[in-house]
């Protein structure tokens, strides 16, 4: 299992984790519209929602991107599942409130595997085209794959890999963790341990994708892959190599508002932002970002003017791209103290500018809403000793919480991955939840309807 380094705080305590756990599901008919738990086989180091696929009266179905990281007796694979998201309050209660730690959820099924050469670190989805998704492993190149036309395998000892529908080259070490597609573009960014960021534009063979998979070839079978790279597979070439940090690149992301601007985190503690119609050096490089590596990073779909930043020193930061400068320290808008351990994965809500997400190595994933800094905190918001803008806490896995992704069809509904597979017998955690909608909406609105039933309340309570 792979292992990004660790932060300053210690790990918790076998006995304060399962503490924390016990409590944590006491409390889950309280604090939860909906929550999916699903133990998997095998772990994995990505999730991510793709579309939806149809809508009815009570759920709807949409498909979700997972892999499986195996100890070698079978291969590694990229899992296409669909998956029953409930819509809000329709979950009974008993059904949230009671779930097996070692059981599948029937809300989450396998729908296609693809043979994966080498494990997954990094899925990401294409917006401009819903089958199209990209993936990192131990190699240096990104690996593009059209999920509804590669054939289901069968993953057992001695098979071929699937082959790739698009191999993306440039880089010359391994690049396994940095990936981002764009919001506007069909580009594809990059960052790898040969300190680079490289950028891709994959609008010229997006369309004949489906075309190059004739009937001469079936891409799932013909030929086998070395290093992530298949010799029948095609490849192009970098539009932009992009130079500027001293250590392995970690994570990328573009600007939501343009094809052209990204940013770039590595483990030199440097944040970097980056115009591709300038040059290839920094246009800002902020030296010291963090007092550590840093892992993650996310910009604003909402405000793209706001950049986060996770690093291994267990803070979240929040940086204005307007107000950055070359070189020195950076000045932060906030900081975001409320992990005991290395922050993983940041990301934006798609539907409120101020609220975001960050899950870490201590087994939390916390939701903050900045807007709620220097406020009084609202009902059921937390007690006053929890970390400025900390409002939901997500205590539902009990090892680190390796990567999370909101649902842009339904904002609220979150899935999440951990790493604990000594506690779920070898595997990983999947958990899907939707935080009770009183904990988020405006303070007013939730008054408005407990005062609705304040009679019937009233009357039970006489």
């Amino acid at each position: 299992m792979k292992d990004r380094a660790g932060g300053r705080g210690s790990a918790p305590t076998e006995a304060s984790v399962e503490e924390r756990y016990t409590q944590w599901k006491s409390l889950v008919p309280v604090l939860y519209d909906w929550l999916a738990n699903h133990n998997l086989v095998w772990p994995s180091l990505s999730c991510r929602w793709g579309p939806q696929l149809e809508q009815a009266t009570y759920k709807n179905r949409q498909r979700l991107y997972l892999s499986e990281q195996t100890d070698g007796s079978v291969p590694n694979t990229l899992v296409i599942a669909n998956c029953e998201v409930v819509k809000p309050r329709v979950a009974a209660a008993e059904h949230i409130a009671q779930f097996n730690e070692e059981a599948r959820s029937p809300f989450v099924k396998k729908w296609k595997t693809i043979i994966h050469p080498g494990e997954v670190n990094r899925i990401r989805e294409l917006p401009q085209n819903s089958k199209i998704v990209a993936t990192h492993t131990d190699s240096p190149d990104v690996l593009i794959w059209d999920v509804e036309s590669q054939p289901n395998r069968h993953p057992v000892l001695g098979a071929s890999a699937s082959r790739p529908d698009l191999v993306l080259t440039g880089h010359q070490e391994n690049a396994e963790f940095a990936l981002a597609m764009c919001p506007t573009e069909p580009f594809v960014l990059s960052g790898g341990k040969d300190q680079s960021v490289v950028l891709w534009s994959i609008h010229d063979h997006i369309s004949s994708l489906a075309a190059d998979q004739g009937a001469a070839k079936s891409p799932g079978s013909k030929g086998g892959a070395v290093n992530g790279k298949s010799s029948d597979s095609p490849t192009i070439q970098a539009r932009g190599i992009f130079q500027g940090h001293t250590d392995t690149v970690e994570d990328v992301q573009f600007c939501p508002s343009s094809a052209q601007e990204f940013c770039s985190v590595g483990d030199d503690s440097c944040l970097i932002l980056w115009d591709a119609r300038t040059c290839s050096a920094p246009v800002v490089k902020v030296e010291k970002a963090h007092s550590a590596d840093l892992h993650c990073v996310d910009w604003n779909p909402n405000d793209v003017n706001l950049i986060l930043t996770g690093s291994a020193d267990n803070t979240v930061r929040m940086f204005d791209r307007r107000n950055l400068t070359n070189g020195g320290v950076g000045s932060p808008v906030h900081i975001f103290e409320g992990h005991s351990a290395a922050v993983l994965c940041v990301q934006w809500s798609p539907d409120r500018s101020s609220v975001f997400g960050s899950a870490a190595e201590d087994g939390i994933l916390n939701v903050w809403d900045y807007g709620k800094i220097g406020k009084l905190e609202g009902a059921g918001t937390g007690s006053s000793d929890s970390p400025p803008g900390l409002f939901f806490r997500h205590a539902g896995h009990r090892d680190k919480v390796v990567d999370f992704h909101w649902n842009s069809s339904d904002p609220w509904t979150i899935v999440s991955v951990s790493e604990d597979g000594e506690k779920t017998g070898g595997g990983g955690t999947l958990q899907i939840w939707r935080m009770m909608d009183l904990l988020y909406r405006p303070e007013e609105d939730v008054l408005a309807e407990l005062d609705k039933f304040k009679s019937h309340l009233l009357t039970c309570a006489s």
